[in-house]
């Protein structure tokens, strides 16, 4: 995964591959194709805690999905989207729905000049790093959320003479439901929790590929901006640059730019009892006080700059690596793509960005192509924390690590891995998000100002069809939190499941399915889950 805002950067060394001979490949004719797939399920899932074998939870799932995939000459998109309603026999337990599912499509509106991108994503998120970190979400779960998040706007991207204009505008909307964080480590109180937000990005480049000149350029400005709910949170971020690339041969070229940008954040303080003390509000968050004067939490404005090189031997291979100050520090930045064959496809990226948790999500999805592999729990329905395509593949891992209000600083590297061969259908997801928080020193949430919290992580996916009427796929995950908070303890999680698939009738299929799950808390007892499913799934 990279940001918009690195990946603002990192585009303009493409300027150098019309020089190199690798011109960018015009868009291919494509046929009408248009794939949709509702279904049904009815399912029957018993959860055994491992720690305690005399907790048994049994329960009766039906739900309803759909599977869409849409490529034309001017339009692309895919929707994977699934409503459950659980049913419980324990009297303690009361019926749950939950909704999960991964969207994104553009639309070209005039040819070769105009689109409009969009996207949504329905999921879970931890809440707490210090907390709890199951991944078989099932009953009275604490320190997991639901989350909502979607964003649309539109693409322009022309040339006027030897010029390449491109502008764009988006805007988001992102929601997180109330979840306690469950038991904490003796001594830690509770974060702040992110309620909602609505988030603009705006952006807008003029330059010139070389040829013409020895030199490739180009200048461009952009606008951030998000508006949270809670403590009625404001990110705002402008900036200017102006980028050069110089070929030094056949395959190398030089990149680098320099730019201006003015950054800040503020919130306001929360309501305050008699004694001091923040009010908490029914909803478990803190109730903001709207007469308090906005409190700054970041203010940074100044020079910033990158510099590094481009390479690319081939129409498969490229990277680019760049090193420069920003954000009051050293920042490092790069990306590498290698796609040997149609069977293969390895994206790295390494980022650096500040911004919000609704920013930072939209961000996820505006990086997503239009085609790409989902895959889900078998047991849970929940999607699993990567999204594999051929052109682009990310993780969701590093924004959902916990759903904190206050903005960040996010640092880290991400690998993604896709490999398809004798009928194998593989992926590999690796990465470490680190973010430094932002809060005001005079306000209610001053002990998250400065915290710097990790999060490991890596998912793999493999699946095969056994023959014509059966299939199988095993999916295995692991994390380790690191929340940054004195004496607080790291929270390890890993899991593993597994399914067969097989074909009982046209459009009926049978599920059978076996997960493991487990998490360590310092501190806390450990918590190990056995599941086990049958279903049967009807295809319209």
């Amino acid at each position: 995964m990279t940001s918009p805002k690195t990946k603002n950067v990192l585009k303009y060394g493409s300027m150098l591959l019309p020089l190199l001979g690798f011109a960018a490949p015009a868009a291919e004719a494509r046929e009408r194709q248009a794939d949709v797939a509702p279904y049904i399920e009815i399912q029957q899932v018993l959860v055994a805690d491992l720690k305690d074998g005399s907790d048994v939870l049994t329960y009766t799932s039906v739900a309803a999905g759909v599977d869409t995939s849409i490529q034309t000459r001017n339009a692309a998109a895919q929707l994977n989207v699934r409503y459950e309603r659980r049913f419980y026999y324990q009297d303690n337990l009361g019926d749950d729905d939950i909704v999960t599912g991964l969207a994104r499509g553009r639309v070209q509106l005039v040819p070769n000049l105009l689109s409009l991108e969009a996207g949504g994503i329905a999921t879970r998120s931890r809440v707490d790093l210090r907390g709890g970190s199951p991944s078989n979400t099932v009953g009275n779960i604490d320190n997991v959320t639901q989350v909502y998040s979607v964003y649309a706007g539109p693409d322009l991207s022309t040339q006027v003479g030897a010029l390449d204009v491109n502008a764009g505008y988006r805007i988001g909307y992102t929601k997180v439901e109330n979840k306690s964080t469950g038991a904490l480590p003796p001594g830690q109180i509770p974060i702040d929790v992110f309620d909602d937000s609505v988030s603009q990005s705006a952006s807008l480049s003029v330059g010139m590929q070389p040829g013409e000149l020895p030199v490739g350029w180009a200048v461009s400005a952009g606008w951030d901006r998000e508006d949270g709910g809670q403590l009625d949170q404001r990110f705002d971020a402008k900036h200017v640059r102006a980028d050069v690339t110089v070929p030094v041969s056949g395959t190398l070229a030089l990149v680098g730019g320099v730019g201006y940008e003015d950054i800040e954040i503020s919130e306001r303080d929360a309501v305050r009892d008699a004694n001091g003390v923040p009010v908490i509000g029914d909803d478990g968050r803190l109730v903001t006080d709207e007469t308090s004067p906005r409190l700054l939490s970041y203010d940074q404005d100044g020079v910033f700059w990158d510099a590094g090189v481009l390479w690319r031997p081939s129409r498969r291979t490229s990277l680019e690596a760049r090193v420069g100050q920003r954000y009051g520090s050293e920042t490092y930045l790069g990306s590498f793509a290698y796609q040997p064959n149609q069977n293969m496809a390895l994206n790295i990226s390494v980022y650096d960005t500040v911004s919000g948790f609704g920013n930072l999500l939209n961000d996820n999805l505006a990086n997503l192509g239009t085609s790409f592999s989902s895959s889900r729990n078998p047991l849970s329905g929940e999607l699993n924390g990567c999204a594999f395509g051929e052109t682009s593949s990310l993780c969701f891992n590093d924004v959902l690590q916990s759903a904190a209000a206050s903005s960040f600083r996010a640092r880290g590297v991400n690998g993604q891995l896709t490999y398809n061969t004798g009928g194998w259908n593989t992926g590999l997801g690796v990465g470490y998000a680190r973010r430094s928080y932002f809060a005001s020193q005079l306000g209610a949430v001053s002990a998250v100002d400065g915290l710097v919290d990790q999060n490991y992580y890596a998912n793999l996916s493999v699946g095969r069809e056994i023959d014509a009427y059966s299939s199988f796929d095993a999916n295995l995950y692991a994390n380790l939190l690191d929340s940054g908070f004195v004496d607080a303890p790291n929270v390890f999680g890993i899991g593993a499941n597994a399914a067969y698939y097989r074909q009982i009738l046209p459009r009926l299929q049978g599920t059978a399915a076996v997960g493991l799950d487990s998490f360590q808390q310092d501190g806390f007892d450990s918590a190990i889950t056995a599941s086990a499913l049958l279903g049967l799934r009807y295809d319209f």
